[in-house]
């Protein structure tokens, strides 16, 4: 761009510096999809990091269709260039707009109201372990800046509550300073990477997940290109160990497989590929009869986001997440589009080339169990519901730094394992957890008992889900003895933080109408026989429009049916509830009374 003519004198120099600065805001104005006259002429498009998103969003446009208030919200500012703002408004406590509270969930901080008027901060930790010097430092910054306690959430991570807004980027800084970063843990981007618990201690695991769920992390914060997708994305690594990562929930499952000799590929160990999971819209990630190389799963992964990127719906949020891209062109078209982006064919073989997978043991993540490693344990401290105080966090960072091998290790069942207990510690280490009010043994009951944060803390919750989770617990522990694995687990709207479609009973909030037309209480819809990895399914609806405070007799009634009518003492609940219809699971918990 050339100034032709200038009113006023100016140096040569002068002169450059505007020709400059005008060529700079064109390009400016190219970089962000804006491309003006000018552009049009040169045929330029969008540039730089965001220009995948840009050009998704354009031809959204082209086509007389709106972009969602979202993707308005990321293509007016990008997240990552508003800190300045950020900043301000903690210096002034003021709340974010709707499209900063948008915006703010980049950093990992979604502002609440009108549930509570403050920010929630979620962290992005990597396989679920951190050092226990960093569980401490939580502690004193959740004691500091935020509610005196953390929850470990259903994707193995820390999330910390009540934080006002001047305590925002304090928050989020201090977070940082101890090695660890809420970074891209919200909003439309790929959440925290979760792995095997007991990676690289687990005497059956096929592979350690620790360095893989690392390198994608990492190429996650590292690629700006990879954040704002159509909507959230999820990805697990399952190294076949003792405690299950529910990778099949997630919209890239990589699940570690023994290949046989013999099919035309190196035997040993790979990671089978799932695809689309998300069980929030009842669908498991698709088994695809991949397999891919360990050390090829981060190329894989940035591969499928990219054409995520491409072809993700921009227009409806409720329709946007990657299982209805593939619904919509076909699981072989979308493969293909894949292939593309990596430049060579997927690795397939038969279902017969892979050897049988190793059993979870749904309890292995509470009690003491042996390690690999001849001598250590490592032992699962049962939270109540996730919850976990400062001062009990303090308590068992010391007792990891003491008398384990200084890691702390959080899995998706909302609690967490010290490891590398030694067996003439391990006494000492119960004793200690004790005597900060935890245990580490915990009924059937107890032990699968999970619910998200409910509308205690999260507008969009119907109910007050860890409360009723409570009562349930308290209700049923003293009466009825289970003696299999059980997972109850609560969710509190369609999002399905907690899963309830794949737990032996789950239970979604409603507004359960009573009295005249608008009068409403708290409640749920409670399904069951819903499982997962090889008994993957999504339980089936047995009562509908259950008040709250009636789902503690509700579940007693129907764990004594089970009890009382299970083909064998075997014979699992799940097993059991997928032999009834719904409506003679209602009759036989219907026959039952409540003690």
């Amino acid at each position: 761009m050339k100034i032709d003519t200038l009113s006023v004198e100016f140096t040569d120099e002068q002169k450059r510096y505007l020709e400059g600065f005008a060529t700079g805001l064109q390009i400016s104005k190219v970089g962000r999809g804006f491309g003006g006259s000018a552009a049009g002429k040169s045929n330029a498009g969008p540039i730089g990091p965001d220009a995948a998103h840009f050009k998704a969003q354009d031809r959204v446009l082209a086509s007389g269709k709106k972009l969602a208030d979202q993707e308005k919200f990321k293509r007016e500012g990008h997240p990552f260039d508003a800190y300045p703002r950020l900043k301000q408004q903690a210096l002034t406590n003021a709340p974010p707009s709707p499209a900063d509270n948008f915006r703010w969930r980049y950093y990992g901080l979604f502002y609440v109201a009108p549930a509570q008027d403050s920010y929630m901060c979620r962290l992005r930790i990597p396989n679920g372990v951190l050092k226990h010097w960093q569980f401490a430092a939580m502690a004193d910054l959740a004691e500091r800046l935020c509610g005196p306690f953390c929850h470990v959430t259903t994707r193995a991570n820390l999330q910390v509550r009540e934080v006002p807004p001047k305590h925002a980027v304090a928050l989020i800084e201090g977070i940082q300073d101890i090695g660890l970063c809420s970074r891209g843990s919200g909003a439309d981007n790929i959440r925290n990477v979760t792995g095997t618990p007991t990676a690289g201690i687990d005497p059956q695991e096929l592979i350690d997940t620790r360095e893989y769920a690392r390198e994608w992390h990492f190429h996650i914060l590292n690629d700006r290109s990879l954040t704002g997708l159509p909507r959230k994305f999820n990805v697990a690594f399952d190294g076949a160990g003792k405690i299950a990562v529910l990778e099949d929930t997630n919209d890239i499952a990589f699940a570690a497989v023994e290949v046989k000799d013999g099919f035309g590929v190196e035997p040993g160990v790979w990671f089978c590929l799932g695809i689309g999971g998300i069980t929030g819209h009842k669908d498991f990630a698709k088994e695809t009869g991949i397999i891919v190389r360990p050390a090829d799963a981060t190329k894989v992964a940035d591969a499928i986001v990219r054409v995520f990127i491409d072809t993700g719906d921009r227009t409806n949020r409720l329709k946007a997440r990657m299982k209805y891209v593939i619904d919509g062109m076909g699981m072989d078209k979308f493969l293909v589009l894949v292939e593309e982006k990596l430049g060579h064919a997927f690795t397939r073989v038969p279902e017969e080339a892979l050897a049988p997978r190793p059993a979870f043991d749904r309890m292995a993540h509470i009690g003491v169990h042996r390690q690999k490693q001849e001598g250590l344990n490592w032992i699962g401290v049962s939270l109540p519901l996730g919850k976990v105080t400062c001062e009990q966090m303090r308590g068992l960072a010391k007792i990891a730094c003491d008398l384990g091998d200084g890691e702390i290790r959080l899995t998706v069942w909302q609690n967490l394992l010290i490891s590398g207990v030694r067996d003439e510690n391990v006494d000492l280490a119960i004793a200690a957890v004790e005597a900060i009010g935890l245990a580490v043994k915990a009924s059937q009951i107890r032990a699968g008992l999970i619910a998200c944060t409910g509308n205690a803390g999260c507008k969009f919750a119907a109910s007050d889900t860890k409360r009723h989770a409570a009562a349930i617990g308290d209700w049923c522990d003293p009466r009825v003895e289970i003696d299999t694995p059980l997972n109850i687990h609560l969710t509190g709207c369609h999002h399905s933080c907690a899963q309830h479609y794949i737990s032996d009973i789950g239970l979604i909030a409603a507004k359960v109408p009573v009295g005249g037309e608008d009068d409403t209480v708290e409640g749920y819809h409670l399904f069951a026989g819903g499982g997962f990895g090889p008994n993957a399914d999504i339980g089936q609806e047995v009562y509908r429009d259950l008040k709250a405070e009636d789902a503690p007799k509700t579940v007693e009634k129907l764990l004594k049916a089970y009890l009382a009518h299970r083909a064998s003492p075997d014979e699992t609940f799940l097993t059991f509830a997928r032999r009834h219809d719904g409506e003679t699971l209602r009759k036989l918990a219907g026959a039952e009374t409540s003690t």
